[in-house]
Parts: C-alpha cells; structure tokens; sequence
C-alpha cells in the first residue's frame, strides 16, 4: 500500500490528513483559493481511500467501512496490524523455540526428518523470519542421530555449507543411509545364515548320537538273547 500510495504522491494526505471545515457555514467563509485547495484535498482523499480499499480483504474492510477520511482508514488499520504484529511475534518466538529443540528419532529416516525440519521452517519464514539455507543446513547436521556422526564430520569439512543447498545436503545424508542400510541388511542376513547353520548342525549331531544310541541298544538286546541260549543248552 505505502508502495501504491507514494507512487501516487499521496502519502501525505494518509499520514498527514487535511482540514475539513467544521461546518457548510464555515466552509461558506473561505476564500476562493482554500476552496480550491479544499476541493484538491477532498479529491486526493478520496483516489487514496479507493486505492487503500483495492488492497484489503472482506474481513479487514468492516473494520474500516465506517471510516470518512483516508487518514482515519490508515489510522485503523496501523492500529490492527500492531496488534496482529504482536500476535505474529509471539508466534515467531514459539515457531523459533520449536525450530531450535527439533531432533531426529532414532527410527527415524532421513527423509522424515528432513520433512519434519523444512514443515517449521517454512512456517518460520511465512511470519516474516529470514531463513537461509546454511542455518537449515546446520540446524539439520546438528540434530541427526549418533549414527549419522561419520558423515556429518566428513561433509563439514570437505564441503562448503555456505554455497551447499539444503537439497544437495540431504541427497548426501541419504546416499549415506542407504549405504549403512545395505550394511545392516547384509549383516542379518549373514546372521540368519549363520544361526541356520548352527542349527543345522546340531540337528546333525543329535541324529548321529540318537543312531548310535539305537545301535548300542541293538548290541545289547542280540547279546542278552545269546547268552540265555547259551545258559539253556547248559541246563539241558
């Protein structure tokens, strides 16, 4: 609006205002050249509330629908806005709060976090906060899970964050997961592998000790019959 305004030479009759004569008996008593002043300022007030109005909302034109002159428009609307920079201001302090204690779960991805993080700081930037990509970029390096530790260290000191984006960031960080990804995934399979075999051979070992059982006890039944034979043909 001060834009829009002060392209057309009127930020003067908004902040300033001009003087409206208390009444058509006093207005009858100007001379020629204030009523002509008078008639240039009425004008200018008006083109000012026209181009004020073009700018505002449904919601925000009720509150200034009973204002009569330009000044008094801008008066109110000065007085509504503070309060809504107020309010915006708190805000801003509890997005800045949130921002700061964000850290990655330990289940989480780098993508989820990542999400996580820019949700907070677009919304940081809709209320007026300046975010670069460097304070991202740190924010994000600074948060991420013990595991991450490698190569965190690694990028902060092979790369340049202050010409890093963001995105070239979390591309590297996700490289990375997926490289430890594929770490662990071999490792329980190799596990799973390993406790398969163990298992395979105790089987083993317990069929081979079972058969032998099954012979011994075979021996033992064929000697005690041979023996009973034996004593028979004794007794006979």
């Amino acid at each position: 609006m001060r834009a829009l305004l002060g392209s057309q030479d009127m930020m003067d009759i908004v902040e300033d205002g001009y003087t409206e004569p208390a009444s058509k008996e006093a207005e009858g008593t100007l001379t020629e050249a204030q009523i002509t002043t008078l008639k240039a300022d009425r004008k200018r007030d008006c083109k000012a509330k026209s181009i004020i109005y073009q700018g505002l909302d449904e919601a925000t034109f009720e509150i200034i629908a009973s204002a009569k002159s330009s000044k008094e428009v801008w008066d109110t609307l000065q007085k509504t806005y503070k309060g809504a920079d107020k309010v915006k201001r708190i805000r801003l302090q509890t997005l800045r709060g949130e921002f700061e204690s964000l850290r990655m779960k330990s289940n989480e991805s780098i993508a989820e976090f990542y999400t996580r993080v820019m949700i907070v700081a677009n919304q940081l930037r809709r209320n007026g906060e300046t975010l670069v990509d460097m304070r991202i970029s740190e924010k994000i390096l600074r948060s991420l899970d013990p595991k991450f530790d490698f190569i965190v260290v690694a990028l902060e000191e092979t790369k340049d964050l202050e010409t890093m984006s963001v995105e070239e960031l979390v591309g590297s960080l996700q490289a990375h997961e997926q490289k430890v990804s594929r770490r662990s995934d071999d490792r329980v399979l190799e596990q799973a592998l390993q406790s398969k075999l163990s298992l395979n051979e105790k089987r083993y070992e317990q069929g081979g000790t079972s058969q032998q059982g099954r012979e011994r006890g075979r021996g033992s039944r064929g000697r005690g019959s041979g023996n009973a034979e034996t004593r028979g043909r004794g007794r006979g």
